[in-house]
């Protein structure tokens, strides 16, 4: 029995979430961070918190915001991906990253975060790339300091007692801002 993953070839595409869309993009970013699904990519946040990663409120939230886009991304018109921007002053902040946890680890996050970067850049003139990422996520905190951000060791507190964010599975768990120069 081959257990590979199939290799996808069709082309990405990309576009704006809409109301319609939420019902997907809720159990998309669920299946990437939490429960025993996630643990079948490397994004899984699913040891240091329980519970939910998001909800539809949150997602309409991002989707209905002034200056903030939900970007989803489908291949062959299937939803694989998708990612927040925020257009913030003189920099764009990136979040809700989500790639469906089959497809992880062939760089299909690589082309997704580039080309956030590359629709900030063009669409609001930003000169930078700001995220905020769990601390004690090492592996993950790599991945982007390998992608050009850079660790700020300015911190924020993890909104504990806020179950809308998961429920913490540690007392340590706070957020690290992540910043990229966006050339």
């Amino acid at each position: 029995m081959d257990t590979a993953l199939p290799q996808e070839s069709g082309q990405l595409s990309y576009r704006d979430a809409v109301e319609a869309d939420v019902p997907v993009v809720v159990p998309l970013v669920e299946s990437a961070y939490r429960g025993d699904s996630s643990r079948t990519g490397w994004t899984t946040e699913a040891d240091i918190l329980q519970g939910q990663r998001t909800d539809p409120e949150g997602v309409r939230e991002v989707i209905a915001a002034p200056g903030s886009r939900l970007l989803l991304v489908e291949r062959d018109g299937e939803l694989i991906g998708c990612c927040q921007l925020e257009h913030r002053d003189e920099a764009a902040y990136f979040g809700m990253f989500a790639v469906r946890p089959g497809v992880q680890g062939g760089g299909l996050g690589k082309q997704i975060l580039a080309e956030a970067e590359r629709q900030a850049r063009e669409t609001w003139g930003v000169r930078e790339m700001h995220m905020t990422v769990i601390s004690v996520r090492d592996e993950l905190i790599a991945y982007y300091e390998r992608r050009g951000y850079r660790r700020t060791g300015r911190m924020t507190p993890f909104p504990y007692g806020d179950e809308r964010f998961g429920l913490p599975q540690r007392a340590d768990l706070q957020f690290e801002l992540l910043v990229k120069v966006l050339a």
